[in-house]
C-alpha cells in the first residue's frame, strides 16, 4: 500500500515539464525517496529500476561508457524493457555507489533531454562531495525527509483536519473537540515518528511495537551504514556522537560529552558526516540582526538535532535506558510539561519548519542565544519570512515565561514572533513602554500547525 506524499505533486509535477532534467532525490536512508519513485513509475508504460546494491555488476557498464544512447542500449536489453524518451521512467537506485553514474545524469540531459531519469542514493552527499560541479544547471535536485505530521494525518484519513487547522488562526481558532483530537494525534505522532515504514505499520495496524520492530530495523541500518564510512572515520566515533547529539537534544552541543575520550576536531568530523548522511541536522547560532541569518553564524555554539522522534525513542531505548519516562510523558503528561521537557518537542518543531519548507532546496537551522558573560537567555529558532527575521519560541506557558523571547525581541526592533505551544491558536499583545510604547505581537501557533507558517496567503 502506498501512502501519498507531499513530493508527490512535485515528483508529477516534474514528469509533465517542458524544460526536464534529471532529477536527484536525497535524503537520508529509509526517509521514502525509493518509494515515491516506484510509484511515478506507475504512470509511465515503462519502468526501469537499476539498483547498484542488487546488482553491482552493472557498475562496470557505467565505467565503460559515459554515452547516453549506449547506456540506454545496454540496460534496455539487460532488462528486456524498451527506454523510450516520454514512454519509460528510468530510476538509478543506490547512485552513490558509481561516481561514473552521478556523471552520466550530465550525459542523459544533454544526449536524451527527453528522457525521464531519476536518481536516488543513500549516503548520497558523501559521493556529491567528490563531485561538486558536476550537474550545475543540468541536474535538478528535490530533498526527502520523513513524513510531516500534515502528511502523517493524511495517511490517517484526516485530511479534513489538515484543512481545518490550515484555515485556523487566532480570529478564528479550532474548535474544542478538534483541537483536542489534534492535540492526542501529535502526541501519536512523536511516538510513531514519521520514517514510512513505521507510519505504515501504524496505519495499517494501529500497534506501537509493530513500529518499534520496523523502527529497530532502521535504527541497525544506520549502524551498518557507520562500517561503510571506515575509510574516513571510526564508527565507535560515529555511535558515540549520535548518542550524544540524542543525550543533548535541546542544549548546545559540547564535545567533551561525547564517550570515549576523543578529541574535538574528531567528534566535529563525526558531526559532519552524519550530518551529510541526513541522520542530523545542525542548529547553528546567529546573531540574527538581518538577512541572511548565516552572515552572522557563531561556530562556538551550535546544537544538533536528530532526525526522527521514534528513532530517537528506539535509541534510547535500545541503546541508553532512557526510554520510559519519555514515553510516559508523551502519552499522559501535561502539555506544558511535553514542551518543555526534554527537548523532543523542539526537535520535532526544527524539522517540522524544514518538511514544509522549499524541498527544492536545502534549508539550514539557526537559533539565538544570548552570549553575554552571566545571562542566560535563548530563542529556539530564528527562520526568515517575509523578508524579516521571524523569532520562533517552543513553549507551553503564559507570556510571563518568556522573557527570552521579549528580549530578543526588544533588542532588535522586532514588532512580531511565534510560540509554538500545544495551546490553541491565539494571539499575545504587549506594549513595551521602555522603547516608545511598541506593541509587540506573539502569535500563538500549535505544534501541529507548523505548515501555516509555509501557508500561501
Amino acid at each position: 500500500m502506498y501512502i501519498e506524499r507531499h513530493i508527490d505533486a512535485l515528483l508529477l509535477e516534474w514528469k509533465n515539464s517542458s524544460r526536464l532534467k534529471p532529477l536527484l532525490l536525497r535524503g537520508a536512508r529509509q526517509v521514502g525517496k525509493s518509494w515515491a519513485v516506484k510509484h511515478l513509475g506507475e504512470k509511465f508504460d515503462y519502468f526501469v529500476e537499476v539498483n547498484f546494491e542488487k546488482r553491482p555488476e552493472l557498475l562496470e557498464v557505467f565505467q565503460r561508457t559515459h554515452d547516453a544512447h549506449e547506456l540506454v542500449n545496454v540496460l534496455s536489453l539487460f532488462y528486456n524493457t524498451p527506454i523510450e524518451p516520454g514512454k519509460t521512467l528510468l530510476f538509478l537506485d543506490e547512485i552513490q555507489n558509481s561516481p561514473e553514474a552521478i556523471r552520466s545524469l550530465w550525459s542523459f540531459k544533454e544526449d536524451i533531454p527527453e528522457l525521464h531519469v531519476i536518481a536516488a542514493g543513500s549516503l548520497l552527499e558523501f559521493a556529491l562531495r567528490d563531485l561538486p560541479t558536476f550537474g550545475v544547471g543540468r541536474i535538478r535536485s528535490l530533498f526527502v525527509y520523513p513524513f510531516s505530521f500534515d502528511e502523517f494525518l493524511a495517511a490517517e484519513g484526516k485530511s479534513a483536519w489538515v484543512k481545518a487547522k490550515s484555515e485556523s488562526s487566532a480570529d478564528k481558532p479550532l474548535i474544542s473537540a478538534l483541537y483536542n483530537a489534534l492535540v492526542q494525534q501529535f502526541r501519536t505522532f512523536l511516538m510513531v515518528g514519521g520514517m514510512p515504514a513505521s507510519v505504515a505499520a501504524w496505519v495499517s495496524t494501529h500497534d506501537y511495537l509493530q513500529c518499534q520492530t520496523e523502527l529497530d530495523d532502521i535504527q541497525l541500518t544506520y549502524y551498518d551504514d557507520f562500517a561503510k564510512y571506515a575509510k574516513k572515520i571510526d564508527p565507535t566515533l560515529l555511535r558515540n556522537t549520535l548518542q550524544s547529539v540524542i543525550l543533548q537534544t535541546g542544549n548546545k552541543f559540547t564535545y567533551s560529552r561525547v564517550d570515549g575520550g576523543y578529541r574535538a576536531e574528531e567528534v566535529k568530523k563525526a558531526l559532519g558526516l552524519l550530518s551529510d548522511a541526513g541522520i542530523i541536522k545542525r542548529v547553528s547560532h546567529t546573531a540574527a540582526n538581518g538577512l541572511p541569518l548565516g552572515a552572522e553564524v557563531n561556530d562556538r555554539y551550535r546544537k544538533y538535532i536528530y532526525l526522527d522522534s521514534g528513532l530517537l525513542l528506539r535509541i534510547l531505548d535500545m541503546d541508553l535506558g532512557g526510554a520510559r519516562q519519555l514515553t510516559e510523558l508523551i502519552i499522559a503528561g501535561t502539555a506544558e510539561d511535553l514542551v518543555n521537557k526534554g527537548g523532543l518537542t523542539e526537535m520535532v518543531l526544527g524539522w517540522e519548519l524544514i518538511k514544509y519548507n522549499n524541498p527544492r532546496s536545502q534549508h539550514d537551522l539557526y537559533y539565538w542565544e544570548n552570549v553575554a558573560e552571566g545571562t542566560r537567555s535563548e530563542v529556539d529558532y530564528i527562520i526568515a519570512k517575509d523578508l524579516k527575521v521571524l523569532p520562533i519560541e517552543c513553549k507551553a506557558g503564559v507570556s510571563g515565561k518568556m522573557k527570552s523571547l521579549h528580549l530578543f525581541m526588544s533588542q532588535k526592533q522586532l514588532t512580531f514572533a511565534v510560540r509554538c505551544s500545544l495551546e490553541n491558536f491565539s494571539m499575545i499583545e504587549n506594549r513595551d513602554k521602555q522603547n516608545g510604547d511598541v506593541v509587540r505581537r506573539i502569535s500563538v501557533l500549535p505544534l501541529f500547525a507548523v505548515s501555516n507558517l509555509y501557508r500561501e496567503s
